[in-house]
């Protein structure tokens, strides 16, 4: 593990954010999860991956029980994160915020995280983004949860994580038709493959490319591979190992309490 924690200059230089997306540095795991493996949908040791949580939450300078995730289904559903919930975290794929101290992330092996802020508004996001939660739109209901909440378009800035590669995300033939079907120019996000009949994927790229298409300016992309990188988990990568499990990166974002 070499890559340390990454931070998007764009949400670092915005004034009481605090925000990482974080790799496998620094955690208790052990063995196929080591490292900080956050996944509490892994098989990892329980007790690994609480201690695990609560380093991640002491990196944006919160409280363990104050780091609110989610139960992920590829969905578009986004959550309010200023209601509580005491009991089994709720079946969405993005959060949106406006409670100082509480931090909201979301787990990836290979899908795409993406952390919003509206300083001004004083309102953060944290959508998961895979191949289908992209297409089927859930980076824009995640802005439009937050224009809801007193956000403006021209203020956030969004940034698109750690991810599988544009090099790296293989593909069939036939993956490309829904994107197709929606938009004829998603065509610019697929690339054949040299020798094989197979296509090469874009996501960061295509998740990118949906901030745009909801207004959003300040829209970056970190542009780290999580399936070459062995600095972060990946699920494609333990696949092609025939390993039995993986861990999950976290990425989180808050507002501090004292500004």
């Amino acid at each position: 593990m070499k890559t340390s924690h990454i931070t998007a200059d764009s949400l670092s230089a915005a004034p009481g954010i605090r925000h990482a997306f974080l790799s496998r540095e620094g955690g208790v795991s052990r063995g196929i999860y080591a490292g900080l493996n956050c996944g509490l949908g892994s098989d990892d040791d329980p007790d690994h991956i609480r201690e695990n949580r609560a380093r991640a939450a002491q990196v944006v300078g919160v409280k363990t029980d104050r780091l609110r995730t989610l139960y992920q289904v590829h969905s578009v559903t986004v959550i309010d994160a200023d209601d509580n919930w005491d009991d089994a975290p709720p079946r969405a794929d993005a959060l949106v915020c406006t409670t100082p101290g509480v931090a909201i992330g979301v787990l990836a092996a290979d899908c795409a995280p993406v952390l919003f802020a509206d300083p001004k508004a004083r309102i953060v996001g944290a959508a998961h983004a895979g191949w289908r939660g992209a297409l089927d739109g859930v980076v824009g209901a995640t802005i439009a949860a937050m224009l809801d909440r007193g956000a403006r378009t021209e203020q956030i800035i969004a940034v698109v994580g750690p991810c599988i590669g544009p090099e790296s995300y293989e593909v069939g033939p036939e993956f490309p038709t829904g994107f197709l079907k929606q938009d004829r120019a998603n065509e610019r996000f697929f690339t054949e493959k040299p020798n094989s009949d197979r296509l090469l994927f874009d996501l960061p790229a295509f998740v990118k490319s949906r901030l745009t298409q909801s207004d959003i300016v300040d829209a970056n992309i970190t542009g780290h591979d999580t399936y070459s990188d062995d600095s972060f988990f990946s699920y494609r990568r333990s696949c092609h190992r025939a390993e039995p499990d993986y861990g999950r990166n976290l990425s989180l974002i808050t507002l501090q309490a004292d500004i």
